[in-house]
Parts: structure tokens; sequence; C-alpha cells
């Protein structure tokens, strides 16, 4: 039989979303402390239901949960930082080479399609739409090289650079430059595969430096004033 969504399987993915919306719009700062009780009190809801929806977004690596001392936004480290964007260039400026070989004009559409809603996303200030959209980007590429290892790492790496994007980049939306994913498609569809290595460096090592890994963690925040409107929406 089909799985059906539950009413509270509904609220859990919409606290879900609304605690991981903060984050990436960074309301919500590393090292937060997410205290149970005033995520109830903000959304309506028991601890029950605000504990497995912790459960969800630790398993996202989004949250931290400390034995005796309760969840935490997550903090990576700048080394963690560091090493995920060092295995980024490690693969994908060749990966980028392989797709211009590969590239057939359906891939090109789809790859212009995503780049449409991405600056959609932007245009309409919507910065975890953006951000979003620029890894399913990355992660398109990776299957038009028709690579299912390499899939798999690429998509592991946006998820956690993603997140890492969010909490400390720019608020600027997502660290890319306007025409950097654009230039990339260009060069791989004529084709070029010097050209669309040399791009997708650039474009990574762009974004590597405009993190800001130094930035203060606030140690709490005020749940109840940044969800408080919740208690009212939610499912």
């Amino acid at each position: 039989m089909p799985s059906t969504i539950t009413s509270d399987d509904a609220q859990e993915a919409h606290i879900v979303d609304r605690i991981y919306e903060a984050v990436i719009d960074q309301r919500l700062a590393p090292g937060a402390k997410l205290s149970e009780a005033s995520l109830c009190t903000a959304f309506g809801v028991g601890r029950m239901r605000i504990r497995r929806s912790l459960l969800i977004l630790a398993s996202r690596e989004v949250v931290q949960l400390q034995p005796n001392r309760g969840a935490y936004v997550a903090q990576p480290s700048a080394q963690q930082a560091k090493e995920i964007f060092e295995a980024r260039l490690a693969i994908e400026p060749s990966l980028a080479r392989v797709v211009a070989q590969r590239m057939r004009r359906a891939d090109a559409k789809l790859l212009n399609g995503l780049l449409r809603k991405e600056a959609q996303a932007q245009k309409a200030g919507n910065r975890r739409e953006a951000i979003r959209l620029s890894g399913q980007f990355h992660v398109a590429l990776a299957e038009v090289a028709g690579n299912s290892v390499l899939l798999r790492i690429v998509k592991d790496l946006v998820t956690r650079s993603s997140l890492i994007i969010g909490m400390y980049g720019d608020p600027g939306f997502t660290n890319c430059r306007d025409d950097d994913h654009n230039a990339i498609v260009a060069a791989l569809a004529a084709g070029e595969g010097d050209q669309a290595e040399s791009l997708m460096r650039d474009h990574l090592s762009h974004i590597t430096e405009h993190l800001h890994l130094e930035r203060p963690v606030v140690a709490q925040a005020d749940l109840v004033s940044l969800f408080g409107e919740d208690q009212a929406k939610a499912p």
C-alpha cells in the first residue's frame, strides 16, 4: 500500500523547513542553541514533535545534538569547509571536461532551465532557493557526466557546501557571480573542455574566497520571536 502523509508529518516538515530556512538566511547563527521549550512555544507543539524535527535536521547535518546539553545549529569548522571545497576543486573541474565531451542538446536545455530559475530566485530575493538551485546545477552536471560514483560524491559535497555557503557566505544570495554558470554552460555546449574546466575551477575558488568562516557565533537566539508567527500558520 502507498504511504500517506499525516498531519503530524506535515507539521514536522514545516518545522524542519522553517528552521533550515532561518539558518540559510543567517537569522540563526552557527552555534546558536535551539531550546526545545522555546521551539514548543514558537510552533505551538509538544516536545516530541520538536525532538523528531531536530533529529531530522541532525541527519542533514544542519543541527548538532549534544548529550545532556541539547540541540545547537551546526558549526562547521574552517578546516571542514576547506576540506569540502578542496574536494570539489579536485573533482568538478575535471568533471566539467567530461561533460563537454558528452553534452547533448537536451542536457543544455535542462541546464539553461535551471539557470533561469536560479536567476528568478535571486531577483526575487529568495536566498534559500537560489542556493538550492545553484547546488542543483552542479549535481545536474555530474548527472550529465554519467558516472554514478562521482554523482554520489558530488551530491554529498554539494549538500554540505550549500549549508556552509548559507551560514558563512555573503548575505547576497549564493556567492555565485551572475555570469559564472552561464559561461560554464556556454563552454560545455561548445564542447570546449579546457575552457569549461578552467571556468569551473575559477568559479569554485571564487566561492571559497568569499566565505566568512570567522563570523562571530551567537550563542542564543530569541526563538519565540523568530518563529512565533508559525503557531498560527503551522499545518
